[in-house]
């Protein structure tokens, strides 16, 4: 069933965990991930890039979605990544999906906050939850981003901007960044406790791939409650089709539906560590009464 992104982690922000929120990029991946967390008895926040939806498209997605999570007894949402474009945040509400990242990082402030205040009233109005970032987190991902750090606010900007616009979840700079990690990264729980502090709203770490258990546990005690995974399943799946076609090609053995098999495999293997680290393990009953059918 399609829920609600917002009251699946602020259900996991007062539970003391985090939802994991793995990007995907096929069937395939989609598959593997909403496995990896009904194994686990975990909610499952399934991200899509933008990139993915222009080469998908978002009928496709949403269908592929429907029939993925058909008999599936955990809690999962649909959610939009990292999306600057507006024309796709139309499609996306339009298709009813949980939630959006409406992504104005690149904007000025006083743009920032104008455009995800049109954003939230549109999709408020469609069911549908909003993720807002006004500061860019480091990164290119999907070919959104930037590795310069552009705009860059308070935390008290951020609540009050939050507050004005009424968006859902919030996303700041918490030192991390998209794709591997060139250093280690210099970490900022001490930002999300502070900036939960000043709202209410879910708090999402960006970047996770590359952190360790205890690096998460840090931020999920200082009240993060949604952590994106992608660079970590792009690399599951990849591996694993390298090697299955090495070996295809030392037997000269050809079967596709293999191959799918051997990326599904590693990509559930490395999404049931991430849930374990999250403490999302065994938490989808916890969230059936939050269970709300978005179109």
């Amino acid at each position: 069933m399609l829920v609600s992104t917002a009251k699946l982690t602020a259900n996991a922000r007062d539970e003391g965990y985090a939802v994991p929120a793995v990007n995907v990029f096929d069937e395939v991946s989609m598959r593997a991930v909403v496995d990896a967390a009904e194994d686990a008895r975990s909610p499952m926040i399934v991200q899509v890039s933008v990139k993915t939806v222009r080469t998908v498209g978002t009928a496709l997605l949403t269908a592929t979605f429907k029939a993925v999570t058909r008999d599936v007894k955990a809690p999962m949402a649909l959610h939009l990544d990292h999306c600057p474009d507006r024309s796709i945040i139309d499609e996306v509400v339009a298709a009813g999906w949980s939630s959006v990242l409406f992504d104005a990082s690149d904007r000025d402030l006083g743009e920032a906050e104008r455009e995800t205040a049109d954003v939230v009233a549109q999709a408020h109005a469609a069911g549908v939850d909003v993720e807002s970032e006004i500061e860019n987190i480091l990164g290119v991902e999907d070919g959104i981003g930037s590795d310069e750090a552009k705009h860059s606010y308070s935390v008290e900007q951020l609540a009050a901007v939050a507050r004005r616009t009424g968006a859902d979840m919030l996303a700041p700079q918490l030192g991390t960044s998209h794709g591997a990690f060139k250093t280690p990264p210099a970490l900022l729980p001490e930002r999300a406790l502070a900036l939960g502090r000043l709202t209410d709203r879910p708090i999402v770490l960006h970047g996770g791939t590359g952190l360790t258990a205890g690096d998460f546990r840090s931020f999920i005690d200082a009240g993060v409650s949604k952590i994106n995974i992608s660079t970590a399943v792009k690399r599951a799946y990849m591996k694993a089709a390298a090697e299955h076609l090495d070996d295809a090609r030392r037997l000269d053995k050809w079967d596709p539906p293999s191959l799918f098999k051997a990326a599904s495999s590693a990509i559930r293997e490395e999404i049931k560590e991430h849930i374990e680290w999250f403490g999302a393990a065994g938490r989808a009953e916890q969230n059936i009464e939050e269970k709300v059918s978005q179109r």
